[in-house]
């Protein structure tokens, strides 16, 4: 162990003894930060407007708080980009981070004074909980590289304005930056391609330790590296190697691919940030035998209060909403945040379940506007990965990557079906029987489903194989081509579908 780790590991086995008393008590942790939000804001016009002064528990707090999504919140922020201050939360913002909109065009996510430093706060945590929860921790001592956004910032209304993955490497402390890579002048090129050239050319010789990125970009990173150096795996590179970090999009589609150009496992941590906090983390490990089923972390004690309305209620006028004591095992939330940064009611658009009450677990399993319902099936993305990958896995077969979409009126006539759009590294021998199975896992997953399929509303799923770098492709030339952009897993609509449609192979 180097200097850096024995000097961290003390620190480290605190903050997991924190971790394990806040975690403890989550429902008591929350009914605080609830009581701390509505009196610190009490005084801004959003607190004014809603009566926060006379709200004396979460009964009140619902009656007064409606869910909003961006497009509610809006005229607030836009009152705030207009200069004014003590609008959502006490003064003004110290970021906005700036994120995509399919309605609302860009949006802009203020972060304050209380509720950035949680950002990088709540990385830090997790990575020093995996230290002491395994002893792991040379990963200090040695490069770390974050793929992310460009680190410079725009100014909008005097306040510092850019990705939330830009804004991150701003708060990444001094003692830390003299181990991170790439530099700040290759992290601010805004071209992908030009930039993971870049990457490879500060990194290729380094003493790599800690990679953290998206999955699918990262898988990027790692083909560049091997197409420059000859190498035949990553670890032949960086020998050192021991943790990937990730968060963003379930890591299990991409695992085997990753692995194999890595050259064999290599121990991850997954994360769950958002613009809007930072939600959730891996706070358990493989040494943790018999430890329950897998799951992240609810960050309960972060300046965030946390709603759960059912996901298929929550476009009701009065859907059913529920805290976290209330929460039920494998029911799929819309996910609503209250936040220390003067977010209220807010729908971020994610949907989860708990996979534990003791402590409270999350998976993430899709996302509101990324379903299927063209005939009534409500098919979300838990649901499509579930019935690919252990059929996979199975097989010997790797995934690049997928995304599936309704075909209402198939153009070879007959019934529709839903349609699946795969990039394999290395295809089934029997395509027809591979779909046959991930069809059967999707029929035992929701009931819906199988009633189409039995009732000969649908057929079985078609799989499309795709031609390489078809997602690639596809991101490119929507302009989403690395950073913490992320293919849909599903979709309905047709609008990937027809995107990627010109590179099935065979056509």
């Amino acid at each position: 162990m180097g200097f850096r780790s024995t000097l961290v590991r003390p620190f480290a086995r605190n903050i997991a003894r924190s971790i394990d008393r806040w975690s403890a008590e989550a429902v008591g942790r929350q009914e605080k930060v609830l009581r701390q939000l509505v009196a610190s804001a009490a005084g801004t016009a959003f607190g004014r407007e809603h009566r926060f002064s006379e709200i004396g528990g979460y009964e009140a707090f619902r009656q007064a708080v409606p869910i909003r999504d961006y497009e509610s919140l809006k005229d607030y922020i836009e009152r705030i980009k207009n200069g004014e201050k003590d609008v959502l939360w006490p003064g003004k913002p110290v970021y906005f981070a700036k994120t995509s909109g399919t309605t609302s065009g860009v949006k802009y996510i203020p972060m304050s004074k209380e509720s950035t430093p949680l950002h990088f706060g709540t990385a830090r945590n997790a990575s020093f909980n995996y230290f002491a929860r395994t002893g792991k921790g040379d990963w200090l001592d040695g490069k770390m590289i974050f793929l992310s956004g460009s680190p410079e910032l725009e100014t909008v209304a005097g306040i510092p304005t850019g990705r939330l993955s830009g804004i991150s490497n701003h708060l990444v402390p001094a003692w830390l930056r003299t181990n991170q890579l790439p530099s700040w002048e290759t992290n601010c090129i805004e071209d992908w391609e030009e930039k993971l050239d870049r990457i490879v050319d500060e990194t290729m010789r380094a003493d790599m330790r800690l990679i953290s990125g998206i999955p699918p970009w990262v898988q990027m990173y790692y083909e560049r590296l091997l197409e420059r150096t000859g190498k035949k795996t990553v670890r032949e590179i960086f020998p050192n190697f021991s943790l990937f970090v990730y968060g963003g999009v379930n890591y299990e589609p991409y695992r085997a691919k990753l692995e194999a150009l890595v050259g064999g496992p290599v121990d991850s941590l997954e994360t769950y940030p958002a613009s809007e906090g930072f939600i959730a983390f891996q706070d358990r490990f493989l040494e943790q035998k018999g430890d329950g089923p897998p799951g992240l972390l609810l960050n309960a004690d972060a300046g965030m209060f946390f709603e759960f309305v059912p996901a298929d209620e929550v476009f009701n006028e009065n859907p059913t909403r529920l805290w976290l004591r209330d929460v039920q095992l494998g029911v799929n939330y819309a996910l609503i945040l209250h936040t220390n940064a003067g977010l209220w009611g807010y729908n971020i658009g994610d949907t989860v379940q708990f996979v534990s009450k003791d402590p409270y677990r999350i998976v993430v399993s899709g996302r509101i506007k990324h379903f299927i319902s063209a005939f009534g099936e409500h098919v979300i993305g838990k649901e499509v990965e579930e019935a690919l990958l252990p059929v996979a896995n199975a097989s010997g077969v790797r995934i690049v990557e997928f995304t599936v979409a309704p075909q209402v009126t198939p153009p070879e006539g007959g019934l529709p079906y839903h349609e699946w759009f795969v990039e394999f590294d290395n295809a089934p021998q029997d395509m027809a029987a591979f779909a046959l199975e991930v069809d059967a896992r999707m029929r035992a997953q929701n009931i819906y489903y199988d009633d189409l399929i039995t009732g000969n509303i649908l057929r079985p799923l078609v799989i499309r194989t795709m031609q390489r770098d078809a997602f690639r492709t596809y991101m490119k030339s929507e302009g989403k081509l690395g950073g913490q952009n992320k293919v849909p897993r599903l979709a309905n609509d047709r609008k990937i579908a027809d995107g990627l449609g010109r590179m099935v192979n065979g056509l």
